[in-house]
């Protein structure tokens, strides 16, 4: 599937058909930052705004930030390892205050540059060791990322205390992983998650723990269909498969996604999980 690329396999595509030549080929940047912010590269680690073949992951991940900053109002919110800004700057929309920590050079400094709110700002601080204390955590699609991710979920609970929430997201290995393999090909993965490995991991560390379903809605439930019906062998034949997902992928948006609480069979074909942790 075009729009569903993991980690390096994604980068390595991307970079191969906007240049094909045996030559090494030129880090895809960010198109259109405002004046004086350095564009990122797209490297497959994080997701990125601002370049078109990449905006299937850019929204898959936007909806979720989308979905969670209603129910942030009026609190103070920590977006632990917020790479590029984008979610943190979201999050602000409706918290009194946000933090986005992360620990890379680059990343915090184009969202230093990038994003200004009275009420936002960012720390270039590991996860492990930023220690504000704030009404709620939001940590998306990072887990997968730790050699140990009980200790720094512990980290998140003792900074909400007895508040709450604390927001996490991992992909579903189930639907990330190619057919037939234990885990995608992603380098920066260190484990990936079944629903109910990452419900036991969370429910180690909190009370309550709300497991949600990303899907596929509008346009990509469409597309989703399309496939099962064999567009996959169609569109190579037709030479249909530049053009169009050059125009499908960058129109997707975040409403092409959709959030629910599902039953364990039904989140084994979920994209993303999203758990929703309380003390």
């Amino acid at each position: 599937m075009p729009l569903a690329l993991a980690g390096a396999e994604r980068a390595a595509r991307i970079l191969a058909a906007v240049s094909p030549s045996s030559a090494p080929a030129p880090p895809i940047l960010q198109r259109d930052q405002p004046e004086g912010v350095p564009p990122l590269p797209l490297t497959g680690e994080r997701t990125l705004p601002d370049i078109p073949e990449e905006n299937y992951w850019f929204r898959r991940h936007l909806a979720v930030y989308e979905w969670i900053a209603p129910q942030l109002e009026g609190l103070r919110v920590i977006d632990m390892a917020c790479g590029e800004g984008y979610g943190t700057d979201v999050l602000a929309d409706r918290a009194a205050s946000v933090v986005g920590v992360d620990a890379n050079p680059q990343a915090h400094e184009h969202a230093h540059l990038r994003y200004r709110r009275e009420n936002l700002s960012f720390a270039r601080e590991l996860v492990e060791t930023y220690a504000s204390p704030a009404d709620a955590v939001v940590f998306l699609q990072t887990i997968e990322h730790l050699k140990d991710p009980d200790a720094v979920l512990e980290h998140f609970r003792s900074l909400t205390g007895e508040r709450g929430p604390v927001y996490v997201s991992t992909p579903n290995v189930l639907t990330l992983a190619p057919k037939g393999a234990s885990r995608s090909d992603n380098p920066w993965h260190v484990h990936e998650y079944t629903a109910t490995e990452f419900h036991e991991l969370c429910a180690k560390h909190f009370a309550s723990v709300r497991i949600y379903g990303l899907f596929h809605a509008r346009k990509l439930r469409a597309h989703e269909l399309a496939l099962k019906l064999g567009w996959d062998a169609v569109h190579p034949r037709l030479r249909l498969t530049e053009r169009f997902y050059g125009w499908f992928t960058p129109a997707i948006a975040a409403s092409d996604f959709v959030l629910r609480e599902a039953s364990t069979g039904q989140l084994d074909r979920a994209l993303d999980f999203i758990a929703v942790c309380r003390p």
